[in-house]
């Protein structure tokens, strides 16, 4: 019987947001510690490559604390277990290893309740190990999904608890890092999916440019007919009851979206620049932006445990983005581009246009490792 105990990406989590100290002994490759790694204010790591502890563990074993729990963390969940062992043999108490290791880390969603009034409940879905937003606006006996994943159904079981039946799902626009639900969970629900027609997606949805508002029960749903290119073409910004907007991938707590996924670098910063100097310039301070991914977790989680912010304190922190001249603007987003973009996004781009199909297997596959659709910080 082992004596390793079990961890999972959940209990992570919990002890992120309670911020509780882990030591963290990741055996995966240098450059796949330094590139994608779990990511926690009280954490201590260290790195040491599986391949280098197979006849044993002494060489790093005055490197591993007493007094503290440690859990192992691999790729898969094998490796770490076997560590885990050798550790606890040395004579270690508190050794766990992570189930599934970091492709459970990847596919986690944390649910946070971070709106509640007379009309309408919101609920932030943070999937940590990527970086990526979703949510759901709940109003009486109906709910509203933005941006949602591909595990369909953690928002069915969510909308459930709440008495609601999801009956609108919308996508701010084609995402590039991971694979969206809303084509899946519309099907299987019989619920209606938005998304720009201007994205090329060849499934059955409802064409955004159609709508200028999406109203049921409580909501009103805003299209920011504000449409808000300058991400992708076709990206969308969500104004929720003039109170909440769900900006997608083109206004984040640290910045602006990258505008350069398409190879036309210069031609989407003019967008962008035209969306945030026409179109969000008009939005008062006080409005809750809610973006679509977060470049770094411990940095950017609010005193409420989710990540957003008034647009107020977005615009003051980033002064210098919102009060360019244009020509300026444009040089600064061209030159700050990140020339890392997100693995595998042009077929992910394409599973979720419709024109490419994956099995789950293909698809955990093609998800693993971080986002980089928020990188472009812009302070």
């Amino acid at each position: 019987m082992s004596n390793v105990k079990d961890m999972t990406a959940k209990d992570i989590m919990e002890r992120i947001v309670n911020n509780k100290e882990l030591f963290i002994l990741d055996v995966r490759n240098e450059s796949d510690f330094q590139d994608w790694k779990i990511e926690g204010k009280s954490f201590s790591y260290l790195n040491m490559p599986y391949f280098e502890l197979i006849e044993g563990v002494d060489s790093i074993i005055e490197r591993l604390p007493k007094d503290q729990d440690i859990v192992v963390v691999c790729a898969k969940g094998g490796s770490s277990a076997f560590v885990g062992e050798m550790i606890v043999e040395a004579g270690f108490n508190g050794v766990y290893s992570l189930i599934d290791g970091m492709k459970a880390w990847s596919e986690h969603l944390h649910q946070v309740r971070i709106y509640e009034d007379e009309k309408i409940k919101v609920d932030q879905f943070i999937r940590i190990g990527k970086g990526c937003l979703s949510y759901m606006v709940t109003s009486d006996d109906q709910a509203l999904i933005v941006d949602p994943s591909r595990f369909t159904d953690v928002y069915i079981d969510a909308a459930k608890k709440e008495g609601a039946t999801i009956t609108h799902i919308v996508d701010s626009h084609l995402h590039a890092d991971h694979i969206s639900g809303g084509h899946e969970l519309a099907e299987d629900l019989g619920a209606k999916y938005f998304l720009m027609k201007s994205e090329g997606a060849i499934c059955d949805f409802e064409a955004l440019e159609n709508y200028e508002k999406i109203e049921f029960n409580n909501i009103k749903l805003e299209v920011l007919a504000v449409k808000t290119p300058g991400h992708t073409p076709g990206s969308v910004s969500f104004f929720v009851n003039d109170k909440l907007l769900f900006s997608g991938d083109t206004i984040f707590v640290s910045g602006l979206g990258r505008p350069d996924l398409g190879n036309k670098v210069r031609e989407w910063a003019d967008d962008l620049y035209h969306t945030i100097y026409d179109k969000v310039a008009t939005i008062a301070d006080d409005v809750i932006v809610l973006p679509g991914h977060y470049a770094n977790y411990v940095e950017e989680v609010n005193d409420k445990e989710f990540i957003g912010d008034h647009l107020g304190n977005i615009r003051a922190r980033n002064e210098k983005m919102f009060s360019m001249t244009k020509d300026s603007f444009l040089d600064h987003v061209e030159q700050s581009a990140s020339s890392v973009k997100p693995p595998n996004f042009e077929e992910i781009i394409a599973i979720n246009r419709g024109v490419e199909r994956a099995d789950k297997d293909r698809k955990q596959e093609l998800e693993i490792g971080p986002n980089h659709c928020a990188v472009h910080h812009t302070h």
